[in-house]
């Protein structure tokens, strides 16, 4: 819990720790959290009463904001700056914040504010630890490293790349299997190469469409609703290829229809998992490449297992496409019923 000025110095005048008996508290205490989502937040509370005669808690403001250097391992980073009233003081109170992610992989934090404050306690915390760090700084210098925990470090780039992959990669294998079955059913429809092409083109562009929409906030739908019909996209891709052996213009375009479906689905999974704020956009582009590459792993091994051997086979559809199509909506139609019934 942040200590207010008052008790800062109480805390002095009684000796309670040599530290702050050392210095004479002067206009400000800064103190910084880093907190488990990533981000940092370094709080400045402005109190009118310690103001110098003519000195304007605007101009007081300004020089906090312009003298602020905010460093990880050394590296200046752009915070984000704002006047807030301050919740720990009377209405009124305003308090300066400076705020932002946490660089990937940052092991320590400096600061350093060059505003003609007098000496001043900084406050170093990590969100999740009991105790505090306290150091004391004049107007220019830099404050010692502070060791950041693990459990605050966002992961860098190249971890968050390694690790989304993955993820969208073992949601198709092995933990897709609804998603599995509808590829497979795009696989089935035909041995010439061309019209899974065009499928898989519409799918990918499809649910890679309504994913990033979903994921930034722009559209939404209530799983209740996505599911079941997701189970209902696997029914009517099996049931055609049972009943056409050809693909047909609204094929391609009813399979990009699920595809957005589908897209939604991957939100669900990807909004339970969280994305990391400081690489967004990394994640987001990285779980739907290993989504892609879990689909290119099915059809892969579906042309390994069934084509290869058996399509130039004269009993290829009667003998695979046809039974395997009717189990593939076998189970999409238990699906369906199981999702909305229970």
């Amino acid at each position: 819990m942040r200590l207010r000025p008052c008790l800062l110095a109480f805390a002095a005048l009684l000796g309670l720790s040599p530290s702050l008996a050392a210095h004479e508290t002067g206009k400000i205490q800064v103190y910084a959290t880093f907190l488990k989502d990533g981000t940092y937040r370094i709080e400045i509370p402005i109190d009118p009463e310690h103001l110098e005669a003519g000195e304007s808690v605007e101009g007081l403001v300004r020089a906090l904001k312009d003298g602020a250097t905010v460093a990880f391992d050394g590296k200046p980073v752009a915070p984000r700056a704002e006047l807030i009233p301050d919740p720990e003081a009377p209405p009124g109170r305003k308090a300066v914040r400076f705020s932002g992610p946490i660089p990937g992989g940052a092991r320590a934090f400096t600061w350093t504010n060059a505003a003609p404050v007098g000496t001043y306690p900084l406050v170093l915390k990590n969100e999740g630890e009991e105790s505090s760090v306290w150091q004391w700084l004049e107007p220019g210098a830099a404050s010692q490293p502070f060791s950041l925990a693990d459990s605050v470090v966002p992961p860098t780039r190249g971890e968050v790349v390694l690790q989304y992959l993955k993820l969208g990669f073992t949601h198709i294998l092995p933990a897709g299997l609804d998603h599995v079955l509808f590829v497979l059913g795009l696989f089935l429809l035909s041995r010439r190469p061309r019209p899974l092409l065009l499928q898989v083109t519409a799918f990918t562009l499809a649910h890679t469409l309504t994913l990033g929409l979903s994921i930034y906030g722009v559209v939404s739908l209530s799983p209740r609703i996505v599911e079941p019909m997701i189970a209902l996209s696997i029914v009517f891709v099996a049931v055609e290829n049972v009943l056409s052996p050809e693909l047909h213009p609204t094929r391609v375009a009813l399979v990009f229809a699920f595809g957005l479906l589908h897209g939604l689905g991957f939100a669900g999974v990807l909004s339970e998992l969280g994305l990391p704020r400081s690489e967004y956009l990394t994640a987001l582009l990285s779980f739907n490449a290993g989504v892609e590459g879990g689909q290119l792993a099915v059809i892969a091994l579906a042309f390994l297992f069934l084509a290869l051997p058996f399509q130039s086979r004269s009993w290829y559809r009667q003998r695979v496409v046809v039974p395997a199509s009717c189990l593939i909506a076998a189970v999409g139609l238990y699906w369906s019923v199981q999702r909305i019934f229970f």
